[in-house]
C-alpha cells in the first residue's frame, strides 16, 4: 500500500507513532527507547515517524542510523544560499508526519516524553472497542503530567468543555476528513484546534484511563520561551476561529482539565533523572553567561562537575 495521499480510503490496521524534534537528542533517545519497549510485544503493527527541524546537536546523524524510524528532515533554522530559511509552524511539521502515516491510528507524542508501559496498547484496545460498538470516536487522550513539577496526571478540556489530546491517538480517517492541523498557529493551541475540528465533524474524543505519559517540563527552555512569545497571538486566533461555535464570549468556558492519581509500578519517570541534573546545569550556565565574567562561569562549571556524582534528585 502506498503512503497516505490524503484521499486514501483503506488504511492498514496498526498504529503510526508520530513526533517532531529539534535539538533534543538525549531526550529524543529516551522517548524512542520507551516507544520501542512499548511496541516490542504488541500484536499489531507499528511504525515510528520522526520529523526533524534541522537539528545541529547530532540528532540527525543518530536518526539516520535508526533503521526502524522513518525520518523526515525539514530544515527550519539558519540560511541557505544566502537567504534566511522560512520558519515553519509546529502544525506544518506534524502534518508532514500525519500525512505520511500508513496505519489506522496515529499516536502523537513529544520528543521530551516517556511512554508508561501499556499506554499505546491500552489506547489501541479502547479505540477498537469503541469503534466495534459503533461509537463515532475520533480520538483517545492519554493522561500525562509534567515531571518533576506535577504529581497528578491529567487530560485537557478546551472550549465548551470539549476534551483535547496533548498526547494520545487519533483515528487517521478523522484527521484526513478535517484536513489535519491548521498550520496558521505558530505553536500553541494547534492541537486544541485540531480536536475541535474533529468534534465539529461529529466525532468525539474520549480519555484512556489506562494510558499514561511522563513529560519532562524543563527540556530546552530557551526554545520554549521563544514559542511563548507567540502564545497571545495564537490564543486570539483560536478564540476568533471558534467564536459562536464552541466559544461564546458572554459565557466563556475556555478550558479546564480532568486530573487523576496514578502509581506507575515501573517508575518510568526515573529515566529522566539521568538528564535532569545536566539540563538544570545547562540552563544555569546559559543564563549566568549573560551577567557574569568568564572566570566566574568556569568556577560554576567546576562546582557542577564536582557535585554531579553526589546529587540525589527527589521524586
Amino acid at each position: 500500500m502506498t503512503r497516505n495521499s490524503g484521499s486514501q480510503s483503506l488504511i492498514n490496521q496498526g498504529v503510526s507513532i508520530v513526533l517532531g524534534t529539534y535539538n533534543r537528542k538525549k531526550f529524543l533517545q529516551l522517548t524512542i527507547d520507551s516507544v520501542r519497549k512499548e511496541i516490542a510485544s504488541l500484536k499489531f503493527p507499528c511504525e515510528i515517524i520522526v520529523i526533524d527541524g534541522g537539528s545541529t546537536d547530532g540528532t540527525l546523524g543518530w536518526l539516520l542510523k535508526q533503521k526502524d524510524i522513518i525520518t523526515i528532515i525539514q530544515h527550519n533554522h539558519g540560511a541557505w544560499q544566502g537567504k534566511k530559511i522560512q520558519r515553519r509552524s509546529w502544525g506544518y511539521f506534524m502534518n508532514l508526519g500525519f500525512k505520511c502515516a500508513q496505519y489506522k491510528y496515529i499516536c502523537m507524542l513529544s520528543d521530551d516524553c516517556l511512554v508508561v508501559p501499556g499506554a499505546i496498547r491500552n489506547g489501541y484496545n479502547l479505540f477498537e472497542e469503541e469503534l466495534t460498538k459503533g461509537s463515532n470516536t475520533g480520538g483517545v487522550a492519554f493522561y500525562w503530567r509534567n515531571w518533576p513539577d506535577q504529581e497528578l496526571y491529567w487530560v485537557g478540556l478546551t472550549l465548551d468543555g470539549k476534551m483535547t489530546i496533548n498526547h494520545g491517538m487519533y483515528l487517521n480517517k478523522a484527521l484526513q476528513e478535517v484536513g489535519y492541523l491548521d498550520e496558521n498557529f505558530h505553536f500553541y493551541f494547534a492541537d486544541g484546534d485540531l480536536c475541535l475540528k474533529i468534534w465539529s465533524k461529529g466525532y468525539k474524543i474520549i480519555d484512556s484511563g489506562n494510558s499514561y505519559i511522563e513529560h519532562y517540563s524543563h527540556a530546552n527552555i530557551a526554545v520554549r520561551n521563544s514559542n511563548i512569545q507567540q502564545q497571545n497571538e495564537d490564543w486570539a486566533h483560536y478564540l476568533q476561529k471558534w467564536q459562536n461555535i464552541f466559544y461564546d464570549p458572554e459565557q466563556a468556558d475556555t478550558g479546564n482539565n480532568i486530573k487523576k492519581e496514578f502509581f506507575d509500578p515501573d517508575k518510568t519517570y526515573r529515566k529522566f533523572k539521568s538528564l535532569h541534573f545536566l539540563n538544570i546545569r545547562h540552563h544555569i550556565v546559559y543564563h549566568a553567561q549573560k551577567y557574569f565574567p568568564r572566570k566566574l562561569i568556569s568556577v560554576i562549571k567546576s562546582i557542577f562537575n564536582k557535585t554531579k556524582k553526589h546529587v540525589n534528585i527527589r521524586k
